[in-house]
């Protein structure tokens, strides 16, 4: 059992994966797509990668602004997120996601990784913090996907 951390971009989807036990996560990949609309392909490659990791929950990254208040961005992700659980029939928690691009560029900085090649990692990176902050902030929602609920 798993859980599958998301950032929902407007052209990728970084994509992150819970060890079993939901204590760490792990960066996993990044799905491409040519336009924001072409989610199709999108949404089947999570579908694949639930089914492959035994997903259990989805958590997506809620781009919110620094004051907290939601933009277009946040309400692109929340519509994803009704996709998603429509999709699969998971549940999906969201997650303030502000300064997780800073926190993954300081990650790539320790891990020696150039500043051309970020672009490639980044967003996996990303969802890889989304997840993390995740599951060390809500030991009870955790808990509960492990007690199956």
């Amino acid at each position: 059992m798993k859980i599958m951390g998301l950032d929902y971009g407007s052209k990728t989807v970084g994509v992150a994966m819970s060890d079993e036990l939901l204590i760490t996560s792990q960066p996993k990949e990044i799905i491409r797509r040519d336009r924001e609309s072409k989610i199709r392909k999108t949404l089947a490659r999570i579908e694949e990668l639930i089914v492959l990791n035994d997903v259990r929950g989805v958590v997506i990254g809620l781009p919110v602004n620094m004051d907290g208040s939601e933009g277009e961005r946040a309400k692109a992700a929340l519509a994803f997120k009704d996709m998603i659980e429509r999709r699969t029939g998971l549940r999906c928690y969201m997650s303030d996601e502000r300064l997780t691009t800073v926190e993954a560029d300081e990650i790539m900085d320790r891990m020696n990784i150039r500043v051309d090649d970020r672009k490639t990692y980044v967003d996996m990176i990303a969802a890889n913090v989304i997840l993390q902050e995740f599951m060390e902030n809500n030991p009870d929602t955790i808990a509960a996907i492990k007690a199956g609920n």
